[in-house]
C-alpha cells in the first residue's frame, strides 16, 4: 500500500486491509516494512525517533485484538523502541489468540543513499527464529535481509515452510531510467533463488507510491510477489497500485519439489565451515 504522512491514517488503512484480506480467506497476513509511516530512513533526523514504540505497545495491542477477532496470524513490521537510545526494525508475529508469538529484529542494516537505516536501527540480536502457527511454520526476515542467502537458508533449516519479507524498496529518481529494470529483476531473482535452494515458499511484501521531494525521494516499486518452492511466481502485484495478494501455499508442493530437487539432502555441511569467515585470505 502507499503511505500518508499521518501514522494514524496508515494504521487505519492497514487495519482495513487486514479485514479485507481475512474476508477473502487469508490466514497469515503480512504488512509491508514500517507500515505505520512513510519510509523515514530517507533522512537522518533525530526527531523521527518519535515514530518508534515499545513492543508490546499500542500497535501490537490493537493488532492483537484484530487477530483474535478474525482468527488470523499477523506479521507486523514496526519501529521498535527497546530502551532509551536503542531501536530496532522489528517484525512482530501476532497469534490467533491476540498474543505475540515472537519477534524478529532485522539483522542486516543498510546504509545507502536514501536508505540511512544505520542512523536509526541497531542490528538484530535474536538470530533467525521461526514461528509455529495453526497454519504452518513460518520464518520472517526484513527487506535488506532479502539479499543474503545465509539468512534464508538458516530460516529454512529451522523448518519454515513460508518465508515472509516485509519490504520498503524503490527507485532513486536519478537511477530509474538506467538501472530500474535491472534492479527490480535482481530483487526478484535473488528471492526466487532462496525459494529454489531451500524448497520453500517466499513472500515479499513491498510498498508503492512516491515519498519525499521530487529530486530526493523514492518511488517504491511495489511488485509484491509469492514464489513457490520451484521458484515460480505464483502471484505478483503491479508496480504502482495498492493490491492485496491472496495466495494458497500447499505444503505438499514443498514435499514434491524437495523429493525431485534434493538440494537440502545433498548439502556438504562438513565442508562449509569457511563460510563463517569475513574473507578467505589467499
Amino acid at each position: 500500500m502507499s503511505c500518508a504522512l499521518d501514522p494514524n491514517e496508515n494504521f487505519a488503512k492497514t487495519e482495513w486491509k487486514i479485514r479485507e484480506a481475512a474476508a477473502r480467506g487469508a490466514q497469515i497476513i503480512c504488512t509491508q516494512e514500517l507500515f505505520r509511516s512513510q519510509y523515514f530512513c530517507r533522512e537522518e533526523i533525530a526527531e523521527l525517533f518519535a515514530l518508534s514504540e515499545p513492543i508490546p505497545g499500542p500497535s501490537t495491542d490493537a493488532l492483537g485484538c484484530l487477530a483474535r477477532e478474525l482468527g488470523v496470524i499477523i506479521v507486523a513490521s514496526l519501529f521498535e523502541r527497546r530502551a532509551a537510545g536503542l531501536y530496532h526494525n522489528t517484525a512482530a508475529v501476532i497469534g490467533t489468540d491476540g498474543g505475540i508469538l515472537g519477534l524478529y529484529r532485522k539483522m542486516h542494516i543498510p546504509d545507502d543513499p536514501l536508505y540511512f537505516e544505520k542512523f536509526y536501527f541497531t542490528p538484530g540480536d535474536l538470530g533467525f527464529p521461526n514461528f509455529d502457527t495453526p497454519f504452518g511454520r513460518v520464518g520472517v526476515l526484513v527487506c535488506w535481509d532479502q539479499w543474503y542467502p545465509e539468512a534464508a537458508r538458516l530460516s529454512a533449516l529451522a523448518g519454515a515452510s513460508i518465508l515472509f519479507y516485509p519490504t520498503a524498496i524503490g527507485w532513486h529518481p536519478s537511477e530509474k531510467a538506467q538501472y530500474g529494470a535491472a534492479q527490480l529483476d535482481a530483487w526478484q531473482t535473488i528471492q526466487r533463488g532462496h525459494a529454489i535452494a531451500s524448497g520453500i515458499y517466499v513472500a515479499a511484501v513491498n510498498r508503492v507510491g512516491f515519498e519525499g521531494p521530487p529530486d530526493k525521494g523514492l518511488e517504491f516499486w511495489g511488485s509484491s510477489f509469492v514464489a513457490d518452492p520451484f521458484g515460480q511466481m505464483v502471484a505478483q502485484a503491479s508496480t504502482d497500485k495498492e493490491e492485496t495478494l491472496i495466495v494458497e501455499c500447499d505444503p505438499h508442493r514443498m514435499e514434491e519439489v524437495r523429493q525431485n530437487w534434493p538440494f537440502l539432502r545433498d548439502r556438504r555441511i562438513d565442508a562449509y565451515a569457511p563460510i563463517l569467515n569475513r574473507w578467505l585470505e589467499k
